[in-house]
């Protein structure tokens, strides 16, 4: 894809991302046109982890986990695997839901990687509302960017600086009393303090009490998110409650 391709098609996903906020495509669209070397470098991070080879081996992946509604709602209260299952049903929400928005966000001209590597993105992108659960962040907008500046901290993507900065605009101009910007200093600062959450046995994790899961991961509470949230009820998405 040549560089005037590359803008064009970046420049349109990001219009059309703030048209629609919903439209998942588009960020598979700009994470895959800013990913650069940012992906083998992460997939390269994880491969040297303790667990790394073991789960990109593993005979049944995490979305199979994920998709598993009996056996999450067999788990434990309190479990990251049950608050998941909570989060999940109240935000009607299924742990396949952006397999067919990477998919349609893919060019047809990216460059061919391993099946290793297509297992270690697909993990990554199975994973994501785990994330939201283990992080405490919501679904909401501003939740969104938030995990999302965890996100780059963890994977170093520039595509995602590129829709934090979209979604950072379009959201102080239609909330500027919301003061956003303080939440999204300190989810970057929590992002970096994390520790591992892109080789986190997510399959284990799940059984095991939500708590517990966030000291393992090095995860604190986002103080300054739930002080906004807290205090702005619109904003209280249903996924929020359920994952506390």
């Amino acid at each position: 894809m040549s560089g005037e391709s590359k803008f064009k098609r970046i420049s349109g996903a990001v219009k059309n991302l703030i048209a629609d906020k919903e439209d998942t495509k588009q960020v598979f669209v700009i994470l895959e046109a800013l990913s650069g070397n940012s992906g083998a470098r992460a997939f390269s991070r994880f491969l040297k982890t303790e667990q790394g080879p073991r789960l990109i081996e593993a005979k049944k992946p995490l979305l199979e986990f994920l998709k598993d509604r009996e056996w999450l709602a067999s788990l434990p209260k309190g479990s990251l695997g049950a608050r998941y299952y909570n989060f999940t049903k109240v935000e009607q929400i299924t742990a396949d839901g952006l397999t067919e928005a990477s998919v349609e966000g893919r060019p047809e001209d990216v460059q061919e990687i391993s099946a290793e590597q297509i297992r270690y993105h697909e993990r990554m992108r199975d994973a994501h509302d785990l994330w939201h659960v283990t992080t405490g962040y919501g679904r909401d907008p501003l939740g969104e960017l938030c995990l999302l500046a965890v996100t780059y901290r963890q994977l170093g993507n520039l595509g995602i600086l590129v829709i934090i900065g979209a979604g950072f605009l379009v959201t102080r101009k239609e909330t500027p009393e919301l003061g956003i910007g303080k939440a999204l200093r300190e989810a970057f600062r929590l992002g970096k303090a994390a520790k591992g959450l892109p080789a986190a046995d997510w399959e284990y994790l799940l059984t095991q009490p939500l708590e517990e899961v966030r000291r393992q991961l090095g995860v604190a509470t986002p103080l300054a998110y739930r002080e906004i949230i807290d205090a702005t009820p619109d904003l209280q998405t249903a996924g929020y409650l359920a994952a506390e």
